[in-house]
């Protein structure tokens, strides 16, 4: 079953981030790319992929005739999507583990983190017209 887990974090913490010192950012990248390591190793990790800063993020709408409408962030966003990590695993169990593991990451002082993770099962490909959304 694969499932897409997503990093999400808000404009408060992206500036914290920035603050970090250069040990706090080495240890986080240590950790994340170990995870990463360690799934791919197991067959897990379909893909994974760290995202650009939220405020780089643009907000695109159709017009009328079609043509794209594209507006930056918005202030009052409260949270962004930071990065993602793309797992084929047996159960919805093993997938929630992962995110724990994404979760408890270390931060500043190596204080565990405990980020957002939002898990979600990709749709059945093979879903039928009565059943849509079948996972």
């Amino acid at each position: 079953m694969k499932y897409i887990l997503m990093m999400t974090g808000t404009r408060a913490g992206v500036d914290s981030y920035r603050s970090w010192s250069e040990g706090d950012i080495r240890a986080h990248f240590a950790f994340l790319h170990a995870l990463n390591k360690e799934l791919s190793e197991s067959g897990e990790l379909v893909d994974e992929q760290p995202l650009t800063p939220p405020e780089q993020a643009k907000v695109v709408r159709a017009r009328s005739d079609g043509a794209p409408i594209t507006d930056g962030v918005f202030p009052e966003s409260k949270e962004f999507l930071l990065g993602y990590w793309i797992v084929d695993v047996e159960s919805a169990e093993r997938a929630y583990e992962i995110a724990s593991r994404l979760s408890a990451g270390p931060g500043p002082g190596g204080m565990r983190l405990n980020m957002p993770i939002e898990v979600r099962q990709f749709m059945n490909k093979k879903a039928s017209p009565e059943t849509p959304f079948s996972a």
